[in-house]
């Protein structure tokens, strides 16, 4: 079998195992489109595994007036998580905390269909009996007063079932900057598709995982194979001159959604060249044992 390359940049032959999931959106709004995306990051913050954060979150789009349901500039985010109850008690917290908090906030359904999840149905008792009910056609939205005014919010969101978490790419290189700016750029275009979202810091993870650990207490620990202070080992998967790995995770709506994000961050990052760097991209799999989503490298080319 040929070995796999994009612009120079090794590929390697493998996958990236992904898992089913739940998830819910919403829209936020906002008299302005930056304290929407405030409210929207405050509210996504703390999200980057479900395993230690409870769910895993972020901003899917910035949308303009003329997409959301009061005409302000608003932000949809997606929230994974392994079922529907857990995902009901962050939208309690988060919303409550992050949205019901920041100043000429509003929110919304982000998702249509199929299960609702309580929303304002909640956060509506904050209003401690002055809080007013109105219904426009088929959907209920919450006032509840506030100090700079009223909180506007739906009654409840969509819950999407068969969702998708976990895909991803690993961009390995000669040195952490050159690593890092393949990276950036692998992000900026993996963004760009709706309906996914990269929940690490800026959309990247340095501490990427392996399943279990000599500490049975933990569930996951380091991805040793791709340390490169530990490229001595017996297991290890790296050259002897790379010096940084960086990983990028997606979660999304739809199995198409995550493949076109992972090509698009994979053809981001090969754009670079060897020159600036850049040796192989790879991917996080467990053997294809945990998993059933399966991402192979070799069809993203």
């Amino acid at each position: 079998m040929p070995d796999l390359s994009l612009n120079g940049v090794r590929i390697d032959d493998t996958f990236a195992e992904a898992f089913d999931m739940a998830a819910t959106g919403v829209i936020i709004t906002a008299p302005t489109a930056k304290w929407a995306e405030i409210a929207a990051k405050t509210m996504t913050g703390f999200a980057t595994s479900v395993i230690a954060c409870g769910c895993e979150a972020g901003i899917d789009r910035v949308l303009s007036p003329e997409e959301t349901p009061d005409g302000r500039p608003g932000v949809r985010c997606l929230i994974f998580g392994f079922d529907a109850a857990g995902l009901e008690l962050q939208l309690r917290n988060r919303v409550g905390q992050c949205v019901l908090t920041s100043p000429g906030s509003a929110c919304f359904s982000g998702i249509d269909g199929g299960k609702r999840l309580k929303l304002g149905a909640t956060l509506r008792f904050f209003g401690d009996g002055h809080q007013i009910s109105k219904k426009l056609g088929p959907k209920r939205y919450w006032r509840v007063p506030v100090m700079d005014g009223e909180f506007t919010v739906e009654h409840d969101t969509g819950l999407a079932e068969s969702t998708i978490g976990g895909g991803n790419i690993l961009i390995l290189g000669k040195t952490f900057d050159q690593v890092l700016v393949a990276a950036e750029a692998a992000v900026e275009a993996a963004s760009t598709v709706d309906g996914v979202i990269l929940p690490f810091p800026g959309g990247i993870v340095r501490s990427g995982s392996k399943v279990g650990s000599k500490y049975p207490v933990l569930m996951a620990s380091t991805n040793d194979a791709f340390s490169p202070v530990l490229r001595g080992n017996a297991n290890s998967l790296l050259e002897p001159d790379t010096g940084a790995v960086l990983e990028l995770v997606m979660d999304g709506l739809d199995f198409a959604g995550v493949k076109e994000s992972m090509r698009r961050a994979l053809h981001a990052a090969c754009s670079l060249g060897p020159n600036s760097g850049i040796q192989r991209i790879s991917a996080g799999n467990y053997g294809g044992n945990l998993g059933r989503h399966h991402f192979h490298l070799r069809d993203l080319l």
